[in-house]
This record gives C-alpha cells, sequence and structure tokens, in this order.
C-alpha cells in the first residue's frame, strides 16, 4: 500500500548502534541499553562547542538553554504528557524517587498510609517505606507466590479513606509481567490517593501514556531506553503544585527546576533529545515501540519455550511469551546455582547477570536466596534470532 511504512531491516537497526559491532553479545539489557550514534555525537558535540551554563545572554548559553527545554518538551511527548503534567530531570530514578517521597514529607499526617508492591525495585521502596519514620503506616501490597501477581482484590483489600499513596512497577525488572495501571490508578483515585509509577522496566519495550492511565506520577531510567545515564520523571500539573520542591528557596514553586538540585547533565540532556531521530529511524517516537515489540517477541518466545521444557528450571515470572509480559526473563534452576550459569554463559560472549537486581524483597518474598537470586536474560529489538539461538545451545550445554 502506497505511504505505508517499512521497518527498517535488523542488520541497518544494529548499523545505529556502535557497540554491537564488537563480540560481546548484549542481553543484559535490563540494567542498561545500548547508545544509538545519533545520541553519541550529539553528546561530543554539545561539549565541543556549548558545554556551558544555562540562563545567560550569549549564543553559547542560550543555545545551552534551548536544549533544555528543547529536552524537556520532549521528555513530556515520550511519557504522552504534553499539557497535562511537566517533567523533572535527574541522574538516576533512585534519586529522582527519593526526592520525590521527601518533598512529600512537608504535607504527610500521622494517620496516612502508604501501599507498597513487594515486587517493586528497591528505588521505589525505600523512599516509601522510609515514610514510617515521619508517622506514616506502610501495608504491603504482597506478590503471590505461584501466580507472581500482586492481585487487584488484594489492593481492593488495602484501600481505605486514609490512603495516601499507592507505589508499584508498572513492569518487575525480575518477573516481567505488565499490570494493568490504569485499572490500579482507578481504585487509587477513588479513595483519594496518589499514584507512583515506576515505569523503569517497561520503558524500554512500550510506548508511555500517562494520559491514558491517569498516574500522578510516573519514572523511567534513560540510560535503558537508548539514552545517556540520566532518569526523568513525569508528575500531573496538579500533583506537582501541591508540593515545594527542593531547590533554593528563591526558585518560584512552579519552575521544573525546583526539584532539580544544582545543575543538570546538559550533555546527557543532549543525547536524550537525540534519540528521538533514532525512533523515527523507526517510524515516529511512540511509533518506535510497536516496531520494537515486534522485534522482541521471537526472542522472548525462543528463550521462554526452552526453558519451559527443563523440568529443573523455574521462570521466576509469566510463562508464557504473549503481550502481556515484556522480553525481560529470569529463571533458577534447581541444582546449577545462577552465579555458575552466569559465569559460564559470560565465558561464551554473552553479556548477562545473575543476583537479585534490587528487587531484594520480591527475592526474598518468592523464597530466593537474595545472595543467589536470579538469573537474568533481557534482549531487546536490536538482538537477532541468531544470538538467541546461539545462547540457548549454550544454555543447553550448562544446565
Amino acid at each position: 500500500m502506497p505511504g505505508t511504512f517499512q521497518l527498517p531491516s535488523l542488520d541497518s537497526i544494529r548499523a545505529h548502534f556502535p557497540a554491537l559491532a564488537g563480540n560481546t553479545v548484549f542481553f543484559e539489557n535490563a540494567g542498561g541499553s545500548q547508545v544509538p550514534r545519533a545520541a553519541i555525537q550529539a553528546i561530543s558535540r554539545f561539549l565541543e562547542c556549548d558545554n556551558i551554563q544555562t540562563g545567560a545572554t550569549y549564543p553559547e548559553s542560550e543555545r545551552a538553554t534551548q536544549l533544555v527545554n528543547d529536552a524537556r518538551d520532549y521528555a513530556n511527548e515520550l511519557f504522552n504528557g504534553t499539557g497535562l503534567g511537566r517533567v523533572t530531570f535527574g541522574m538516576s530514578s533512585t534519586a529522582l524517587l527519593r526526592m520525590l517521597a521527601d518533598a512529600y514529607l512537608d504535607n504527610l499526617k500521622p494517620d496516612d498510609e502508604v501501599i507498597i508492591a513487594n515486587t517493586g525495585h528497591e528505588a521505589n521502596i525505600g523512599p516509601w517505606l522510609r515514610l514510617e519514620k515521619f508517622g506514616a503506616t506502610v501495608r504491603w501490597w504482597e506478590v503471590n507466590r505461584e501466580s507472581f501477581e500482586c492481585t487487584l482484590d488484594d489492593l481492593r483489600d488495602l484501600l481505605n479513606e486514609r490512603t495516601k499513596f499507592v507505589v508499584f512497577p508498572h513492569v518487575s525488572n525480575l518477573l516481567g509481567d505488565i499490570v494493568d495501571v490504569a485499572e490500579i490508578t482507578r481504585l487509587a483515585h477513588a479513595v483519594g490517593a496518589k499514584v507512583i509509577v515506576d515505569g523503569v522496566a517497561f520503558a524500554p519495550h512500550r510506548a508511555i501514556d500517562v494520559e491514558a492511565w491517569g498516574c500522578d506520577w510516573y519514572v523511567f531510567s534513560c540510560y535503558k531506553v537508548y539514552g545517556p545515564h540520566m532518569a526523568a520523571l513525569w508528575g500531573r500539573n496538579e500533583a506537582y503544585d501541591e508540593l515545594i520542591g527542593p531547590n533554593h528557596f528563591f526558585i518560584p514553586k512552579n519552575y521544573p527546576s525546583k526539584f532539580e538540585l544544582g545543575c543538570l547533565p546538559y550533555e546527557s540532556l543532549a543525547g536524550l533529545l537525540a534519540t528521538r531521530d533514532y525512533f523515527e529511524f523507526l517510524g515516529g517516537t511512540r511509533e518506535a515501540f510497536n516496531a520494537m515489540q515486534g522485534l522482541e517477541r521471537p526472542l522472548q518466545d525462543a528463550l521462554i519455550d526452552y526453558l519451559r521444557m527443563n523440568r529443573s528450571v523455574r521462570i521466576v515470572g509469566p510463562n508464557h511469551g504473549d503481550t502481556s509480559r515484556v522480553s525481560t526473563i529470569s529463571f533458577v534452576h534447581d541444582k546449577v546455582p545462577s552465579e555458575t550459569i552466569v559465569d559460564r554463559a559470560v565465558k561464551a560472549g554473552f553479556g548477562i547477570r545473575s543476583g537479585h537486581m534490587y528487587a531484594y524483597r520480591l527475592c526474598e518474598a518468592l523464597g530466593i536466596p537474595p545472595e543467589q537470586g536470579v538469573v537474568r536474560v533481557s534482549p531487546v529489538h536490536y538482538n537477532t534470532p541468531d544470538e538467541m539461538d546461539r545462547f540457548i545451545r549454550v544454555l543447553e550445554g550448562i544446565l
């Protein structure tokens, strides 16, 4: 059909990532993805030409100021939150979530309750658990050890008029399952609670849509979505307006920088903004994620199908390859330690890892010793079926 977009070939996709020319097969993308050449060049260009503070009136500073504004607008597009909220940047999702929880201390009441899913990364658990020291009550939304779910029925039992926050991951960085953010938000808002979503493990695989989901806060790590080491936090305008922000007293409350301590990593913002060029190559800033999902699905299915056939393996998370999960796949073997599996895979040229992946409490809840943890394999769209086939052959030899 004339005008129909043709997905670029996998070879042309991989050509955008210089790191893929090396010998390591990067199957630990959940810990950080590779960066396209356009972002690398943009970082270099900023450092060569405009490495200066924002806010002044000479040309280099004006360009740096415009870069920050453009990056903020672009990030809002990625969240699909333009006109609904604003974006704060930080060095990591961990830092941004700690800042956010601390910002709520000023309006915390002694009878407030916080519901925390124990499927989460510690980055979105520790800051909210800390509110107990200031009088809040924490109520745990516990994972089911058989289904690997935090169920909506359990959430309904926890919610009440004292619930101030509901905190959970969109995708567990161990389990890989996609939860229903829209329904969780609907239930939480019905009792007046704010919803804080850790989208770090979701964002590399699917388009974010805070408009459709209705949540109050959503965070992701740019370096896991083909960008540089930094993170972005989106919040609804109404949610921001309730808070003061930790920056200097003379910075107006409604400025995004009120929540950004010190200077931003401007060169990283240049790299983030340049990822738009790569997403456009894949079909559009948001449409790119449909292409990614299509390329990841065969890799996901192949590994899960193999693991399901091995009776000594327990897949930690959904044991299916449909669209209700992402291609982050964890497992344990009943005889071979996770660390041994990883060591042998690394020697064969595959970049994977073992451990609790900062989901320490989830490992404990599932009866997995955190010091051993799981084997996690996390291909993304630039990985190839041949790489997965070779990995499965190596895994067969190990197991």
